[in-house]
């Protein structure tokens, strides 16, 4: 993957930071770009489809999960990981069908470094 652009979207501006700040430490050469939900993703996507998304799950207006659907259905290729504190089996499970990967919250080096991983397998 050459440059690879990753799509954090996060309602939390601190997530969203913390992610960019760990992926950048690990991948410096990958691009980076930020969406703070679902609609605001979806409309970046269109503009310009990134190589990678980082997605949270529970956010205002549509859920990372439907987002998630929607991107895998339009942009088959591009990776996505749901990155969520709500670890539910049915999220989960959802996320499995969708066919998306799932990393837990908390962000941590660890987390951001099995996101990481999974995109770049």
């Amino acid at each position: 993957m050459d440059n690879p652009l990753l799509l954090i979207v996060d309602d939390s501006k601190m997530s969203r930071m913390m992610i960019a700040r760990l992926v950048g430490d690990l991948r410096p050469d990958w691009r980076l770009a930020e969406a703070a939900d679902a609609a605001e993703a979806l409309a970046m996507i269109e503009h310009e489809p990134p190589t990678l998304v980082s997605m949270d799950v529970n956010m205002p207006g549509m859920s990372g999960l439907e987002a998630a659907g929607r991107i895998r259905l339009r942009n088959p290729d591009i990776r996505v990981v749901l990155c969520t504190a709500n670890i539910q089996d049915a999220v989960r499970q959802a996320a499995e069908k969708a066919g998306v990967h799932f990393v837990a919250k908390p962000i941590t080096p660890e987390s951001v470094s099995r996101m990481v991983a999974f995109f770049e397998e």
